[in-house]
């Protein structure tokens, strides 16, 4: 099997910080009550004339300066995403035209709420096995702050935003393997739109929960047994970065440390798709991805959705 490699990664936010503090003062809530039930402590959000491309922009312009490779030797551009900044034209298609990406590639939104980085791996991997060029761009990129219901304190307290990119390549013989499907419900997590009023997220918090720690360990589950590795042969798990508790608990269903999930939730909050590349680009960044590594990154969303991936870094 031909597997991707991670040639670099990029990632961009907002400048503006926002803590549980500064959201006490906007809705119903406190610092405790935010931290005890999600683990986040502060999120990103866009200030004004600030689009959800300029932050796939900026992600994709590092994740490329760093890759060394032109923008011609690109065979596709994705953009995994649930808050585009249109319905149309894609925010893909946005960020060839600033980027001058050639207009001969596929360039195009896919959506799977916060599960879209993990679809997108498997989708830039079919492009890249028919392709004559060699490299991916595949960006997870939100901008939730526009869909969020500022008076309801159950879920504007969660949300970021925030892009991150990946620079990507077929190699012959390396390590893959991947894990995708979807419930079809509408009903637990959803985002209106578009047409007439306002676009605003809606989630039932607990049916999130229930559905996330079910999901988690059943995919991780799944990629071992089709590798046929062990959890003891991981060296990181990167899960959708949603909810501490959420972690804590597929942790525990797996009989796995804790300390092998990675987790940034408490600095950036949920930003769906940008969750996992702005998850590996931090880490990449700090030196905790080594090359030679097994790495799992598993998510989940609306959907209801989930995806994993398990590779070699």
């Amino acid at each position: 099997m031909n597997g991707l490699r991670f040639l670099s990664t990029g990632r961009c936010v907002p400048a503006r910080i926002v803590t549980n503090d500064d959201m006490s003062r906007i809705v119903d809530t406190s610092d405790e009550w935010i931290r005890t039930r999600t683990g986040i402590a502060q999120r990103y959000l866009s200030g004004d004339g600030e689009t959800a491309v300029d932050l796939c922009v900026g992600a994709a312009r590092q994740a490329m300066d760093r890759a060394g490779i032109s923008p011609e030797d690109l065979a596709v551009c994705v953009v995994a995403t649930c808050s585009p900044d249109h319905a149309a034209p894609s925010n893909a298609c946005l960020v060839q035209a600033a980027m001058g990406l050639p207009e001969n590639i596929p360039c195009f939104d896919l959506n799977a709420g916060c599960t879209g980085f993990l679809y997108g791996l498997e989708t830039v991997r079919g492009f890249l096995t028919i392709s004559e060029k060699k490299y991916a761009l595949l960006i997870g990129g939100e901008q939730l702050s526009r869909v969020m219901d500022m008076t309801d304190r159950s879920t504007c307290v969660l949300f970021g935003d925030g892009a991150g990119a990946a620079v990507l390549t077929l190699e012959e013989g390396r390590l893959w393997h991947a894990d995708l499907g979807s419930r079809g419900n509408a009903e637990v997590l959803w985002v209106n739109g578009p047409g007439p009023g306002p676009c605003t997220i809606h989630m039932d918090g607990p049916g999130v929960y229930r559905f996330a720690v079910e999901a988690l360990p059943t995919c991780a589950k799944t990629l071992m047994a089709k590798s046929g590795l062990t959890l003891d042969q991981v060296d990181w798990i990167i899960p959708h970065q949603a909810n501490r508790r959420i972690i804590e608990t597929a942790s525990r269903r797996l009989h796995a440390p804790i300390e092998k999930f990675y987790q940034n939730m408490e600095r950036y909050g949920n930003t769906s798709a940008a969750s996992i590349p702005i998850a590996l680009d931090e880490m990449n960044e700090q030196g905790l991805l080594q090359p030679g590594q097994t790495v799992m990154c598993i998510g989940f969303g609306a959907g209801l959705t989930w995806g994993g991936a398990l590779f070699q870094w």
